[in-house]
């Protein structure tokens, strides 16, 4: 969408951070543990999972070569959801992770790396359905996990039936299977790839039509990011400077592709980016990789 642009971006960005956090390494950036890295994750794939105490999953890829290239050794901590913003509000971890999506409130409790992807919202349903705007939840049982950051909003959509909660996603997709409730709305990396593991579940998802007057959480498309102590300042600057190398190489985008996320809204930022005035200033671009598309 603006390839050049990026580019510039880029190079612009990584100069201005200064050539000490190209040196940034585990004698250079301070962690809970001097040379480890304390990860929280929620273990929903294809996001991130844990094996032989190894991250795996599309943010978990990503955020293995950030700690790599930090020289930093990952020690996984999986949790449900609320409790991985708390243990990370209170300096328990060091990085959470997981289709974490941007919005203002956590800019208060953590810092907010640069996006390695980006979504927005969308109604998981069986394939008997298409429903795609807030009317069509009228009188609808829908689904989605506690601590997510929609669910003061949707709570207040005009004649919802039910809003059930969940601790884990697994729970919300197994009641929508089992007829429990109509919709869900849980990450969508997680329902793009069940439908293409398990086609027999006869699951789909849906874009929500966007009410930013009404709706503006819901509405929005997010910033997907990793969300660092509040106290590791200089952690969180060197994971930006990887992880602007890793848009810059295209190493995000061929991740993605390994778990079947391959469209291009995955890898176009929202205009304008909601971040800008708040946690990002007016020179800052957002990372853009349709030109990896075109390569790839």
């Amino acid at each position: 969408m603006r390839a050049a642009g990026f580019l510039a971006g880029v190079t612009a960005g990584l100069v201005s951070m200064g050539l000490a956090l190209w040196g940034a390494s585990a004698d250079t950036v301070k962690t809970l543990e001097p040379g480890v890295l304390n990860v929280g994750i929620n273990g929903d794939m294809p996001m991130t999972s844990a094996r032989d105490g190894k991250l795996t999953g599309s943010d978990g890829e990503i955020m293995t070569l950030v700690a790599d290239r930090l020289g930093l050794t990952i020690k996984v901590n999986q949790m449900e959801w609320a409790a991985l913003i708390q243990s990370t509000k209170q300096g328990k971890l060091d990085v959470m992770l997981g289709a974490m999506g941007w919005i203002k409130p956590r800019t208060e409790i953590m810092l907010l790396t640069d996006p390695i992807y980006y979504f927005g919202s969308s109604l998981s349903q069986k394939l008997a359905t298409n429903y795609s705007t807030f009317a069509d939840m009228k009188g609808k049982r829908v689904g989605t996990v506690t601590g997510f950051t929609l669910v003061p909003e949707l709570k207040t959509v005009e004649g919802i039936g039910e809003v059930k909660l969940y601790d884990t996603s697994d729970g919300a997709v197994q009641d929508l299977l089992a007829d429990r409730v109509d919709i869900i709305m849980i990450d969508p990396p997680l329902i793009d790839y069940a439908a293409h593991q398990h086609p027999e579940w006869g699951i789909h998802r849906v874009e929500l039509k966007p009410e930013r007057a009404k709706y503006p959480i819901m509405s929005t498309k997010y910033n997907v990011i990793f969300g660092v102590n509040k106290e590791e300042k200089a952690l969180h600057d060197a994971m930006n400077a990887e992880i602007q190398k890793i848009w810059a190489s295209c190493e995000n985008v061929k991740i993605m592709a390994k778990y079947g996320l391959k469209d291009a809204s995955w890898f176009t930022p929202p205009d304008p980016n909601p971040r800008i005035g708040i946690d990002r200033d007016a020179n800052w671009t957002s990372p853009d990789g349709n030109s990896c598309l075109k390569t790839n």
